[in-house]
Order: structure tokens, then sequence, then C-alpha cells
């Protein structure tokens, strides 16, 4: 390929990091809609793979200054940059971070080329802090990308609530998800039988949580639930139904709540009602353990978008999640595919309700 290449920057597999995924495919699907351009990365420094350069040393204050250096050496047609707040935080000796003031230092330095910034982060009520953080990265960025309308929209009111003009170059592109991994009922055995959960014992129907585990997922409330949801999912259909929790651990913050929610599953599996399945949320098993599911249920406390919540829509599996959440809100109604609760015995009657009807 002679053409100037585009180049992502992001965190980027193998870390255990729901943006690091979402750059992983994003950069699959850029490269198949640029067949004539290279796609590389420029990664932190745990990335690895063909074309990747693992090059932010967050140890460092100025670990912006090679990344800019590589990319003025690449000479990039444009540079498309995954933002989140954790992943460009330095700290000092203290502890004290410094508010991400080397992305945006990073922004200015290589400002020449065309740069597409997507913060995976925008809530719609903004602290001071991320107000004037979003405002210098418009300032610095030719293109931000949005997940939802109500994050612009909300945007407009916030700035113009404190005298600052909104800035116009922000899109919306709603968090996507690959369209090509849909299964019909038919595959769904074969499917079981790759992922392996052929013979443990499932029921022909399954309720899913899928995904990373983490404290804010709160997997426990359904967990608390699920002896007497399942029992009365028996009593009005006749029909046997398992929980199906798949998934593992990333933030090393999380592993208390990980290690007793992944207690409660065992203890509904000794009782032939559950199953707990350990994998990495990344690639085809990620949508494969969704697809196998009748439906999923998505319970979160703090999240303004979701890469499951995406994939979830992606394969087309009804879905409960939290509300009011956000993106996850938004997803919900613009997909029409879930249904929302706010109670832990509204959440109860969404499952036994979604279990119970087929038509929803």
């Amino acid at each position: 390929m002679t053409n100037k290449p585009i180049i992502m920057i992001s965190s980027y597999p193998p870390r255990l990091c729901g943006i690091a995924t979402f750059c992983e495919e994003a950069r699959e699907f850029i490269q198949k809609a640029n067949p004539d351009r290279e796609v590389l990365v420029i990664s932190h420094i745990d990335g690895q793979g063909e074309g990747v350069f693992p090059l932010i040393d967050m140890r460092r204050k100025d670990w912006w200054k090679p990344v800019a250096k590589k990319v003025e050496k690449l000479d990039p047609y444009v540079v498309h940059i995954e933002h989140e707040y954790g992943l460009y935080e330095y700290y000092d000796e203290r502890g004290i971070g410094d508010g991400n003031d080397g992305f945006l230092d990073l922004l200015e330095a290589i400002g020449n080329f065309p740069l597409v910034v997507e913060p995976h982060t925008v809530h719609g009520r903004l602290r001071d802090f991320e107000a004037d953080f979003i405002y210098k990265m418009c300032q610095r960025s030719h293109v931000v990308l949005f997940k939802c309308h109500y994050q612009k929209w909300r945007l407009d009111w916030t700035f113009h609530a404190r005298g600052w003009p909104t800035p116009r170059n922000i899109m919306v592109v709603p968090h996507g998800a690959r369209p090509d991994k849909r299964w019909g009922v038919h595959e769904i055995p074969a499917i079981r039988k790759e992922l392996g959960l052929d013979k443990i014992g499932l029921a022909d129907h399954l309720v899913g949580m899928v995904g990373w585990i983490q404290a804010i997922k709160r997997w426990d409330i359904l967990l608390s639930m699920w002896e007497e949801i399942h029992r009365e999912i028996k009593k009005r259909t006749g029909e046997e139904w398992d929980l199906l929790a798949a998934g593992t651990m990333r933030d090393p913050n999380d592993r208390e709540d990980y290690e007793e929610w992944k207690s409660e599953v065992r203890i509904l599996e000794k009782k032939g009602i559950a199953h707990y399945h350990e994998f990495i949320p990344r690639g085809d098993a990620y949508y494969k353990m969704i697809a196998i599911c009748d439906f999923i249920v998505l319970p979160t406390t703090d999240e303004t978008q979701s890469g499951t919540l995406a994939r979830i829509i992606a394969v087309n599996k009804p879905f409960i999640t939290t509300a009011p959440m956000e993106g996850l809100t938004a997803q919900t109604l613009e997909s029409e595919g879930g249904l929302l609760f706010t109670t832990k015995e509204m959440l109860k009657r969404k499952v036994i309700q979604l279990a119970c009807n087929e038509k929803l």
C-alpha cells in the first residue's frame, strides 16, 4: 500500500479493556472500508499485534511526546483516537492526576493532521472538570464523535448555561457492533458445542448475564432472586430455564465482587438451575455467548454507554437493563428491543414476563 495510513490511538488487546476490544473491531471495519490504506494502531505499552506500536507509557508525564513523534513519522491520512479518562491520566509521585492534560498536549502536537476523537464517557450532566475538558478537546479536534443524541443536545444546554459557545464539530455515531453476527435457532446447538457448553446439562432456555464482571454491573441483584424466579417460570410454563453467568474480571479492584458473585452462581449451579462459564468477552466468543441465550439481563449502576448492550442489539437478542442510565436507556428506546427496570422487584417481574411471554 502506497497511500497514507490511517492511525488509531487507543488501548489495544491483549489488555482486558472494553475500549481495547472496541478499537480492535473498529479497526477491522475501518480497514474493510479503506482497503487501499493501512490501518495502524499506537497503543499503550501492553498492546500487541501486527501494525501495533506500543508507545503510550503512562508512567511518564510526557507520554504523549513519543506518540506525537511516531505520528509525524507515519504521516497519516487521518488520526482516529479513542478516549476514556482513565486511559490517559498521569499520576505524580503523590498520586495526584493531571486531569488528562497530556491528552490535550497530544492533540495540540499532532493538530496539523486531521483528528477524529471518540470520547467513550460523556455524561448528560457534566461535572465542571468534564465540561471544561470536552470544550478544550473539541477546540483541538477536527471531528468529535459522540455515541448518543442526548449527549449532544445536553452539551448544548450545559455550555449555553455557562455562556460558552457550543462546538460545531460534534457528530453522533451510535455505539456500533458487528452486523454480521446473527444465528438462527437451528444453529444454536452447534454454537453451544463450539463453546464447550453442550455437555454440562444446560437447559434448553437460558437467561444470560454476559460480559466483564465489575462492581458496577451488579450481578448480585439477579443472583439473589434467581431461585424464586426460576420456580415461578417453571410453575407458569412447565419449562426448564437456567441462568448462564459468563465472563471474567478485568479490574483487580473488582476482585471481591467477582469472587463473591462467582460463588453465588456456584451455589445455584449445585441446585441445577444456573451455570458459570469463565471466558474473556472479546471477538466471536463474545457474540456467540450472547447468541445462545434467550435474552440477556444487564444490570448496571454507572455507565454512559455499553459495548455489551451494543452487541446484544447487534445479535438481535431481547434484553432487560437499568433505567434511567444515560446511553443504556437511549440505546434501549432507540432499538425498541429491551425492557427497563428501576427496582429489584421490577427486575423480577420483567424477567418472569420475558421468559413466559414469547410474543415480547
